[in-house]
C-alpha cells in the first residue's frame, strides 16, 4: 500500500504527534528518525507523495535533503523550532514547497498537508489556467474571477497574482515575486510588493484588515489560498 505521508523527524513525541493527526484523517504514512533513513524510505516505489521534514536531523542538516526529496518527487513540508527568516527561505529556494514553525497546530498542518495531497492527485488547472481558494485565474483573457464574479486587474497585479497562484497553497518568497512581476534588478524593492498586495487585496478580500486569500508569511513572503484550502491561515 502507498504511503501517502513520509515522516523524517528525530524526536519520537513529534512523530507520535503527528502520526495521530495522520491517522485520525485517515492519511497513510512511514516514519523515518534521520536523513538516510528518510532518503530510503523517499526511494522506494512507489514512493511517498509528500514528506514532513525537520531541518535538526541528527546526520545531516535537514536543508541538505530537501532538493533529494524533492527530486524525488515529493511534496516536502519543513517542519522547524528554527525562527531564522534565512533559513525557511533557503528551504523554499532548494525546492520545498511549504513550512510550518514547532510549534505548530496539528489541524493547520493537516490542512497544508491535504492541500499538497490535492496537489498530487492531479492538476486543478490547464497550461492557461490556475485555480485558488474562491476563484480562477485566465492567463489567456487576462481574466479573474472571483465568488463568481469578474474582477477588474492592472497588468501588475495580474502578474502578481499569477505568480502567486501558479503555486497555490505555497510560499512563494518576496525576491521570487519581485524578480517575476518587476524583474531582476528589483529583487529588494520590498515597497513596491507590499504596495501591490495592498491594492489586491482591496479588491480580492471581503474584508481586507483580515486577510484569508492573500496571505503573508512575516520576513519570507505570501502564499495565496488554495482550493478548498480550510484552515489555512497566516499573518496579515
Amino acid at each position: 500500500m502507498r504511503k501517502e505521508v513520509l515522516i523524517v523527524d528525530d524526536e519520537p513525541a513529534i512523530r507520535r504527534l503527528l502520526v495521530s493527526a495522520l491517522d485520525r484523517s485517515g492519511i497513510t504514512h512511514a516514519e523515518a528518525a534521520n536523513a538516510g533513513e528518510g532518503l530510503r524510505l523517499a526511494a522506494v516505489e512507489p514512493p511517498p507523495l509528500v514528506a514532513l521534514l525537520d531541518l535538526g536531523l541528527p546526520d545531516r542538516d535537514g536543508l541538505e535533503i530537501v532538493p533529494q526529496l524533492a527530486g524525488l518527487g515529493l511534496s516536502v513540508i519543513v517542519l522547524t523550532a528554527r525562527d531564522a527568516t534565512d533559513e525557511k527561505v533557503a528551504a523554499l529556494d532548494l525546492g520545498a514547497d511549504d513550512f510550518v514553525t514547532k510549534p505548530f497546530d496539528s489541524e493547520e498542518l493537516l490542512a497544508r498537508v491535504r492541500s499538497a495531497l490535492r496537489r498530487k492527485a492531479g492538476p486543478l488547472a490547464t497550461a492557461h489556467t490556475r485555480e485558488f481558494d474562491e476563484g480562477m485565474i485566465d492567463r489567456e483573457s487576462h481574466r479573474v474571477v472571483l465568488r463568481g464574479e469578474h474582477i477588474e486587474l492592472t497588468p501588475r497585479e495580474f502578474n502578481l497574482l499569477w505568480a502567486l497562484a501558479d503555486r497555490p497553497g505555497r510560499v512563494v518568497t518576496h525576491e521570487s515575486l519581485l524578480e517575476t512581476v518587476w524583474g531582476p534588478a528589483h529583487r529588494r524593492d520590498l515597497d513596491y510588493l507590499r504596495v501591490a498586495v495592498r491594492s489586491l487585496r482591496r479588491k480580492m478580500e471581503l474584508d481586507p484588515s483580515s486577510p484569508r486569500l492573500l496571505i503573508n508569511e512575516p520576513g519570507v513572503g505570501y502564499r495565496l489560498a488554495a482550493p478548498e484550502a480550510e484552515g489555512l491561515k497566516g499573518s496579515r
